[in-house]
């Protein structure tokens, strides 16, 4: 900006401005986008609730303002038919469903979730980090099943999409970083979903990652604390209220971006409180699109 055309009135009032609009409530800290990412919820995030009261923890969320659910297995006294109709009732859509890996009897039960949910996108949520990538020749394995999958499930109008935790974003011993290898050597249709605060974690750049991810990551985890590894990284708090840096990582991923999908891992208070804290952040800061 040119000051030269201005006062020193006229200077102080435009700063004045700027600091309103990071103290007052109902001004977004950010510019108002042409294009918004829907505001969803990965369901593990409530699971405590859910255990207690399925059908009142799913009326709160969609109360809040979410748009859509991704699940997680639910408890067994929760068949896929009720809780498909819960979510439908809801008025919540199911935009992907994590899984362990669907192989085995664990592919009947994606294909079956894939009914009851109306949903095409079948995600392994990636836990526990096991030997999937402690040699090469285990990476070349993961790879050569993660395409076989990929294949099966498309045969069945099905997508396959990976999700990540710190591990791998970490280099390994023999010289990659796993989910880039990953996004280099498995079939082009398979999704990324990207969790921003585990790449942090890991010690990635989050908003570069998304970049380098490109198309091929249309969800992002969004969840905020320390970023450190050890017992602190489960410290979770509100978006906006942590170490990431959201407005960097929705501007790497521009139109890319379908879904941001907020989740605690761990929430020391009350977590219907901490899911509208993350989301009264992302709306009204137009980082993210939700109902209210």
């Amino acid at each position: 900006m040119d000051k030269s055309n201005y006062s020193r009135k006229d200077f102080l009032k435009l700063i004045g401005l700027g600091t309103a609009a990071l103290t007052l409530p109902n001004i977004p800290l950010f510019a108002d986008p042409k294009y918004k990412p829907k505001i969803g919820i990965q369901l593990y995030t409530v699971r405590k609730a859910i255990e207690k009261n399925f059908e009142e923890s799913v009326r709160k969320i969609a109360e809040t303002g979410y748009l859509g659910i991704e699940t997680y297995t639910l408890p067994e006294n929760i068949t896929l038919k009720r809780a498909g109709k819960v979510f439908k009732e809801a008025g919540l859509k199911i935009f992907s469903m994590h899984s362990e890996l669907p192989v085995g009897e664990n592919r009947d039960l994606a294909l079956r979730m894939a009914n009851a949910y109306d949903c095409d996108l079948v995600l392994y949520h990636g836990w526990p980090e096991e030997d999937k990538f402690n040699t090469m020749e285990a990476t070349k394995r993961t790879v050569e099943t993660y395409n076989e999958i990929a294949a099966f499930l498309r045969s069945k109008g099905l997508r396959f999409g990976l999700h990540n935790h710190w591990w791998e974003f970490e280099k390994t011993g023999y010289g990659i970083y796993p989910f880039y290898y990953l996004l280099e050597n498995l079939d082009e249709e398979v999704v990324f979903e990207v969790d921003t605060y585990w790449a942090k974690v890991a010690g990635m750049d989050p908003a570069k990652v998304v970049s380098d991810f490109g198309k091929r990551t249309s969800l992002l985890h969004i969840k905020d604390g320390p970023a450190v590894k050890g017992d602190p990284m489960y410290k979770h708090v509100p978006a906006g209220e942590g170490t990431l840096d959201f407005p960097s990582i929705v501007k790497a991923g521009g139109e890319n971006i379908k879904w941001m999908i907020v989740e605690f891992d761990e929430y020391d208070k009350d977590i219907f409180d901490g899911i509208k804290r993350s989301y009264d952040y992302l709306t009204k800061n137009n980082l993210a699109e939700g109902k209210v």
